[in-house]
């Protein structure tokens, strides 16, 4: 059976990402969480068996195969179980999901730094940093793309729910915890994510944990 390594569901945005891929497999797998920042995820970091991740979570794991990174586990399981599963059929908006991914994946470091994640708290909306509001602009935008191009009667960026929604999910947290205002086509695409079977389990999950990290327990300064 898979198993998979992740961090604090309040708190950790990659191992989301990682969690609701597999959760889309539908494949069995085992959870294993191990808390950011404590003794457990200083020896998961030193481990030997997870030496080419360094430590980073999410890990997906069966027998000697391990695959780190989430957008590399999306890939590997859209392998396993048929691309459809993951990725919009029609080639255009199979690129545009890629490619969104893909960006996703590689960019908006100050929306990063600057609203970390935390699905147990909605703050009031602070100053956001102008190159935080271009990020969130061109997040915005693109998903104002999609849902124009390819989502059609559906719900999500591309109709039917996939991997670019999958990549998407935590910054649309993120969008809630710091009560960002939003366009009414963006309000209702995130009120879609939150009412996902997958994405209400995963922020239902984090409110019963009981670990706490401080530094994002309050707007950063």
């Amino acid at each position: 059976m898979l198993k998979l390594f992740i961090g604090n569901k309040a708190y950790s945005s990659w191992s989301m990402r990682g969690w609701l891929a597999v959760k889309q497999s539908g494949l069995p797998f085992e959870e294993v969480t191990v808390p950011l920042y404590n003794e457990e995820w200083n020896r998961l970091r030193e481990g030997d068996e997870f030496a080419p991740s360094q430590g980073k979570v999410p890990i997906l794991w069966e027998d000697e195969i391990v695959v780190w990174d989430s957008l590399a586990i999306i890939d590997w399981l859209a392998d396993k179980v048929g691309r459809d599963t993951f990725w919009p059929q029609d080639e255009a908006a199979r690129a545009m999901a890629r490619s969104m991914a893909a960006e996703m994946h590689s960019s908006y470091q100050n929306l990063r730094r600057e609203l970390p994640m935390n699905v147990r708290r909605q703050f009031p909306t602070p100053e956001l940093k102008p190159e935080v509001l271009q990020e969130i602009g061109r997040v915005l935008s693109l998903w104002a793309q999609a849902r124009a191009r390819y989502g059609g009667t559906g719900k999500f960026l591309f109709g039917d729910y996939c991997a670019a929604d999958i990549m998407f999910a935590p910054v649309a947290t993120r969008l809630v915890t710091y009560s960002v205002p939003l366009p009414g086509f963006a309000a209702t695409y995130v009120e879609a994510l939150y009412t996902h079977p997958c994405v209400r389990q995963w922020i239902e999950d984090a409110q019963d944990e009981s670990w706490t990290i401080e530094q994002f327990e309050k707007v950063q300064a």
